[in-house]
Formats: structure tokens, sequence, C-alpha cells
């Protein structure tokens, strides 16, 4: 179960995730993105990174560029609780507390390490700066000392009020690369629209053995610019028959209601997987276990029961898709919470590992897939098209696949979304982050996806 939140009162429940350069946060809150993190009472001087440890140092316009680099962190979405936050640098690593002391590592995904690597913020010592509190020692407070970077014990003294007060301010190394999407780790995006708008359901990343517990949403009109909506559906307390495991989200619309169907696992140390589906009167939830029970349960049919998928055609008929190893499809009944289990049809293609997707254009079903292994380079979409939704299917090729000369390592478990009232289409994936990325820390990234004039789709170049 998920450590329950520290401030549960700064959830991220709305506002944009860009906030203008230069632009000093409000107190107590933290708004993702890149900034950079200037000392109250030491102006011009800045939290910053060197030879693993935080420290706090001058930095000018004048300052190296790995200075600049080094005092620069990108805002994300705490690695312990969505409402707290967490400082990744430059190079993919997390600031972190141990013995005390700030340092920088890699993120292991245990519970141990993404508990050391979250914050919560609170007022700072001056209008317009904050102080940061440790997520599993809310007692205590980042603050400069002897310039190093410390966690201690808040004292409400004058002196350590200034000493553990920031202000946010301008990245000195500003964010060049057009990735990820939305900061922080996720993976397993499902981007869709609804009413003109674009919304985008990922599996919450980072975590040893993929043990996330929760889901968020987010939503655009542009797919550049994001709205957090904050938690929309939590394995903890919402979800009787799963506690962790909560992977790959896809949300469908009927009946003036939302559906969202996901993968969940019972107690840690069960690997069993099943497939539910929870309900709301919003895109942006919140959402109820719609059975109190699963959908489809593991051991029901052959393969892993994850990754679940709705299409819905022209004439209104929704279709299920599942399974890693095997492809499965079912009719949806009109309820769109249960089907016919003599309906289900197997439709598993050459390559096909999980993570199946259905897009229909000009007449032609498409039926996409990832192949090998998330945890490797060579993770990747494939395609076939078909005349229906259950097929025959006929494999076409590779859609997206690594570029190694860009950074760009297993892109793959995919959505594709058009464009309202045109043919401009859009893929959605995740890939390891860049630059310290692996298949637990992953991010999503969205490209153009194009067709050509025979309807086969053109090779996507995943961009930075």
């Amino acid at each position: 179960m998920r450590i329950p939140s520290v401030l549960a009162v700064l959830a991220l429940s709305a506002g944009p995730l860009t906030v203008s350069p230069g632009v000093s946060a409000a107190a107590a809150t933290l708004p993702a993105g890149v900034r950079s993190f200037e000392s109250v009472n030491q102006p011009g001087s800045y939290v910053r990174h060197q030879e693993s440890l935080g420290r706090l140092t001058p930095v000018t316009a004048g300052s190296s560029q790995q200075t600049k680099l080094d005092a620069t962190f990108t805002v994300v979405n705490g690695l312990a609780s969505p409402s707290c936050y967490s400082l990744q640098t430059r190079n993919g690593l997390f600031l972190r507390h141990r013995d005390w002391r700030l340092r920088v590592d890699a993120n292991t995904g245990d519970s141990a390490f993404r508990a050391d690597a979250t914050f919560c913020p609170q007022d700072g010592s001056v209008a317009g700066s904050l102080s940061l509190s440790s997520y599993n020692y809310p007692a205590r407070r980042i603050r400069h000392r002897d310039s190093g970077l410390w966690l201690d014990t808040y004292q409400d003294s004058p002196n350590f009020r200034a000493d553990s007060s920031f202000r946010l301010k301008s990245p000195w190394a500003p964010k060049v690369n057009k990735g990820p999407v939305v900061p922080g780790l996720f993976a397993d995006p499902h981007l869709t629209s609804f009413n003109g708008r674009y919304y985008l359901y990922p599996t919450t990343d980072g975590y040893a053995s993929w043990s996330g517990t929760y889901y968020k949403a987010f939503s655009s009109t542009d797919l550049v610019n994001w709205t957090d909506h904050g938690v929309i559906l939590d394995h903890g307390p919402d979800v009787s028959w799963a506690d962790n495991s909560a992977w790959a989200p896809a949300v469908a619309a009927k009946n003036g209601s939302y559906y969202l169907y996901f993968s969940g696992g019972l107690a840690r140390g069960d690997t069993s997987k099943h497939i539910g589906v929870a309900v709301a009167d919003s895109p942006t939830g919140p959402f109820r276990d719609a059975l109190g029970r699963p959908l489809i349960r593991s051991g029901q049919y052959t393969g892993q029961a994850i990754d679940p998928m709705v299409f819905t055609d022209d004439d209104g008929q929704s279709y299920l898709y599942w399974g890693q190893g095997a492809a499965r499809v079912v009719p949806l009944n009109p309820d769109m919470v249960s089907f016919d289990p003599a309906r289900v049809r197997v439709i598993t293609p050459p390559g096909y590992n999980e993570a199946a997707f259905v897009l229909k254009r000009n007449d032609i079903y498409y039926f996409m897939w990832s192949e090998n292994d998330t945890r490797s380079e060579d993770y990747r979409v494939a395609y076939a098209t078909g005349p229906t939704p259950l097929g025959p299917w006929t494999k076409r090729g590779i859609v997206l696949q690594k570029r190694l000369g860009a950074g760009i390592k297993g892109p793959g478990h995919h959505s594709v979304v058009r464009a309202p009232g045109t043919d401009t289409w859009h893929i959605a994936y995740h890939r390891f982050a860049i630059p310290a990325g692996n298949g637990t820390n992953r991010e999503v990234a969205i490209d153009r996806m194009e067709f050509n004039a025979d309807g086969t789709i053109r090779p996507v170049v995943p961009t930075p």
C-alpha cells in the first residue's frame, strides 16, 4: 500500500505544468518543470550537486556550463507521493538524503529511495520563498550549513528559517530537448481526446518491479502545455481487489460516462495480474471501481492479463483488447463493463509481446503492438492492417524503434490520437528517461505519425 501523504492538502489537482520563466513560486507550492533554487539569505548562491553531494555555491552568468547544469533541477511528481515532489538533475539523478546529507543518486525504485528523494513544500522565511521538508521525516527540512546541504530538524529560529528557505528562479541551464511531455517518470501512455481536448493517462513509473499504486490524468489543448489533474484512481483506497501494479490505463467514453480500464496486482509477492474497470462522470475522475472485482482474472485466459485497450468503431460497437504473450479481443456489451466469454478471440501476430492498440483510418483497421521486453533498448512498435476490428491481420512492419544517436532507447507501449476534425495523427509512447533511464525509469514523449498514400504508416523518427 502507498504511504499516505503528509501534505495531502498540496495535491496537484489543477494548474499548468509550466510557469513563465523568472516567476517565483507562491508560498508552499512547487510548480513542475525546470528550475534553479536560490538561497534567501545568501543571494547569488544556488542549490547544486558537486561530486554527488548537495551544496550551496555561487552561480553567475560567468560560471562554467557544468556549474550551471549542476545548479539546475527538474521538479517532478514525487517519487513517494503525488502530493509532494522530487528534484531530478540534468544528468537524470535525484536529490535525496542519506545519513542526513543531501546527495544525488540514481533512482533504484525501492520504497526507501523514493521516500528519501521526496520533499514537501512549506512556507519560506520571506514572501515568495519556500522550504522543503522531508517526506519520510517531516520534522526535518533541507538547509544549508557550512556550504553543504543537510536534512536537519526544524528549529523555530530566524537563522534556521533563513538557512532552509529558497526562491525558485529561472533555470541556469534551460531545457533544450522537446521531451518528455510531462516532467517526471511515467510510462504506458494512453493519449485520447474528448470534447476537443486531449487527455493523457500514463502509468506512474520509477518503482522497482513496476509496483506503483495510482494513476494521474493530464490534459492539453495543444499537446505541449499540460494541466495535471492529480490522482484519478488509487489502488490503495479505491480498489478492493488490488493494491499495486497500477499499469497501463486506457479510457473510453460512452453512455455519458468515462471508463478506465487498468491492470492491478494483489499483495506484494503475488505476481498475479488482473484487469479491472472503473467509471467516472468526468475524464479527470475521480474514478470508482465499477465491479468490485476484476473484469478479467489472472489465469482466466493464457498469457498475462495486462494492457487493456478499447477501440470503438463507427457503428458504436466497442472492443476490448488485452494481453501479454497472447493478444485477445472481445466485443464489449453496451454497459462497457461486461462481455460474452464465448466471443473472445485470439489474434496474436508474429512478434507480439504486449500493448495492443487499434485505430481506423479510411476504412482500414490498424492493429499495433510492442515487441521485445520493456527493459530492453530494443523495445519497439510494430503494426498490421486488416478489414475488421477482429482482423484477419497482415503484418506491415515497424513503426517506432530506438535511435541511439539521440540517446533514445526502448520506445514503445504507445497510443495514437487524431487531431479532431483533421487527418493529423500523433503517437504517444514511453522510452528510457534521457539520459539515465532504464526499464523502470521511463518518460513519455509524443511525435507526429504520418501515412503513405497507400495507407501504410511511415516509420516515426523519435525526437529527443
